[in-house]
C-alpha cells in the first residue's frame, strides 16, 4: 500500500533529468514544429492515457490549428517498472477513418505501444499517422517506430514526472526525474 511517507522517500531517492523550465521550453518547441506540420490540416489528436494526460493538457493550448481530440488507453506497465503484455482499455474508434491522426504519448521507450497504436489506427483507415512524445529514451537497440516530434531525450533509466509515473506515483511533477539504480 502506498503512503505519503513512501512517496516522499521515493522522490528523495531519484535524480533530476529535466527541470520544469526545460520541459516548458521543449513543449514550446514541439508546439511550433507540430503547428508547422499541421497548419492547413484538421487532424484527430489521440492522447494515450494515462501518461499523455499532462503532456496533452500542456501541449494542446499551444497548437494553432483546428483539431479534434479523442483518447485511447493502452498499457504495458500498470504499476510496474518494466513493460509487459499490451492491454487495450479503450481502443481507437472508427473516428480515425479517413483522418490524419496525431498520437500524443508521454514517452517513447521500446516503441512497442506506439507501434501497436500506429498499426491499429492505420488498420481502421486513418490516412496518416504521426506521433509526438514528450520524451524519448536513448536506447542502444533499434525501436520499431520513430517519433515524428520529440520534446526531450532522456537516458536509459526509469523516468517519471510530467505525466509519467513510477509505481503509480508522481505523475504531477513539473520536472522529469529518474529512479536511482539499486
Amino acid at each position: 500500500m502506498q503512503t505519503a511517507d513512501l512517496a516522499w522517500k521515493f522522490l528523495e531517492d531519484s535524480d533530476p533529468v529535466a527541470s520544469a523550465a526545460q520541459v516548458d521550453a521543449a513543449l514550446g518547441a514541439l508546439a511550433e514544429q507540430i503547428t508547422q506540420r499541421f497548419t492547413g490540416a484538421f487532424p484527430l489528436v489521440l492522447a494515450l492515457m494515462q501518461g499523455a494526460l499532462v503532456f496533452a493538457g500542456r501541449l494542446l493550448p499551444r497548437l494553432r490549428f483546428p483539431l479534434e481530440v479523442d483518447y485511447l488507453h493502452v498499457t504495458r506497465y500498470g504499476a510496474q517498472t518494466q513493460g509487459g503484455d499490451l492491454r487495450w482499455r479503450v481502443a481507437p474508434s472508427a473516428a480515425v477513418k479517413g483522418r490524419a491522426v496525431l498520437a500524443l504519448d508521454d514517452i517513447l521507450d521500446g516503441g512497442h505501444t506506439l507501434c501497436a497504436v500506429r498499426d491499429r489506427v492505420l488498420e481502421l483507415g486513418a490516412t496518416s499517422f504521426h506521433c509526438a512524445v514528450l520524451v524519448e529514451k536513448r536506447l542502444a537497440r533499434v525501436k520499431p517506430i520513430a517519433a515524428d516530434f520529440v520534446g526531450l531525450q532522456v537516458p536509459d533509466r526509469f523516468v517519471f514526472g510530467c505525466g509519467m509515473d513510477a509505481r503509480g506515483l508522481w505523475r504531477n511533477l513539473p520536472e522529469i526525474r529518474a529512479m536511482r539504480e539499486s
